[in-house]
C-alpha cells in the first residue's frame, strides 16, 4: 500500500501532554493563551465583507479528533492545537473565534456558506482541492495502531481479510478503500472496513476488539494510545507525510490571502510555534503558509 498523511508528533505518546514553553498550559486541555495576540490592521482588512459583517470567524471543526480538535471534560468546550490556531487567527484579524462542532465530512461542504473556514487536520489532496482552496499550517503522516501485543497479527503490508476501522471523510478510509480494491483484484480475503463518525468511536473499536487494527494521523494515534493507558500500541512506522490546511471556499482569494498572512505572521513571530509546543506537537510545524501547494 502507498499510504497517505495526517499528522506527527514529537513522540509517540506526547500529544496529550502540554509543552513546558512560554504559553505552555498546566492541564492537556487548557491550550495556549491566545488574549495577548494583538489586531493586524492591515491583514484584517484583506477579509471580505462576508467574513466580518458579524464580528465572528466561524470554523468547522470535527471535535472527535484529539489533540487537533476535541472536547474538553465539559463536553461542549472545543480544544486542541487547531482551536488555539483558529482562536490565534481570529486575534489577528481582530474578530471573535467560533469553532462549531461538525461531522468531518460535512465541513468542506459548509465553508462558505455555514462556516467562514474549516480547520479540523484536513490534508490537503488534489480532490479536496477540486471543492476548496487550501492554507497549509502543518505537516502530517498517519498510523497504524492496534491492541498491544497485536493480538490478531496485523500485517499492515497486506490488509486482506482484516477489519480495520476508520473515520469517515479521511484520507485513510479512501486508503483502506484502495486496498480494499487491490485486495479484490488479487483473488484475496476482502478489508473489513469499519467507516465511523466519530474517531473516538474508532479507537473504541480497537480497544473492544471489534476491530482489528485503526488507522489516523499520528498525534490522534499518540493521543490514543495514552488515552487508554497504553491498552494501545503503534504498528510500525509513521508513513506519508503531507500537508494539513485551512480550508476556504473555492475562489475566496481575499480570504485565502487572509489566512495566509496571518499564518505566515504568527509563524514569524513565533505564537505559532509556542502553540504547537504546548500540544507536544511541534514536530509538524512548517515555516511556510502556502495558498493550494502542490500535492500527488
Amino acid at each position: 500500500m502507498s499510504l497517505a498523511a495526517c499528522g506527527t508528533t514529537d513522540t509517540g505518546d506526547s500529544a496529550s501532554g502540554a509543552g513546558s514553553g512560554d504559553g505552555a498550559s498546566k492541564s492537556s486541555t487548557d491550550g495556549f493563551d491566545t488574549s495577548a495576540i494583538a489586531k493586524d490592521e492591515k491583514i484584517a482588512a484583506l477579509l471580505p465583507e462576508s467574513v466580518t459583517k458579524d464580528g465572528t470567524l466561524t470554523v468547522g471543526a470535527d471535535t472527535s479528533y484529539a489533540p487537533a480538535e476535541f472536547l474538553a471534560a465539559d463536553g461542549k468546550t472545543p480544544v486542541g492545537f487547531d482551536v488555539d490556531l483558529s482562536k490565534a487567527l481570529a486575534a489577528v484579524f481582530g474578530l471573535k473565534e467560533g469553532t462549531v462542532t461538525s461531522s468531518f465530512d460535512s465541513i468542506i461542504p459548509s465553508v462558505g456558506s455555514k462556516y467562514d473556514i474549516g480547520i479540523s487536520s484536513f490534508t490537503v489532496t488534489p480532490e479536496r482541492m477540486k471543492a476548496v482552496d487550501f492554507v497549509t499550517y502543518f505537516n502530517a503522516g498517519s498510523t497504524f495502531v492496534v491492541k498491544k501485543g497485536n493480538p490478531a497479527k496485523v500485517d499492515t503490508s497486506s490488509l486482506c481479510g482484516v477489519k480495520i476501522a476508520v473515520q469517515t471523510g479521511t484520507t485513510q478510509e479512501d486508503e483502506a478503500n484502495k486496498a480494499e480494491v487491490q485486495c479484490k483484484a488479487d483473488g484475496k480475503p476482502n478489508v473489513q472496513i469499519q467507516s465511523m463518525k466519530a474517531q473516538t468511536d474508532v479507537t473504541t473499536a480497537v480497544v473492544t476488539g471489534k476491530a482489528d487494527v485503526f488507522y489516523a494521523d499520528t498525534p490522534v494515534a499518540g493521543y490514543a494510545i495514552k488515552q487508554t493507558g497504553n491498552a494501545l500500541e503503534a504498528l510500525g512506522d509513521d508513513v506519508g507525510i503531507a500537508p494539513e490546511a485551512v480550508a476556504i471556499k473555492k475562489g475566496d482569494t481575499a480570504t485565502a490571502n487572509a489566512v495566509q498572512q496571518a499564518l505566515q505572521k504568527l509563524i514569524d513571530d513565533g505564537t505559532y510555534g509556542k502553540i504547537l509546543d504546548t500540544w507536544g506537537v511541534s514536530k509538524g510545524a512548517v515555516t511556510k503558509a502556502e495558498i493550494n501547494p502542490t500535492v500527488e
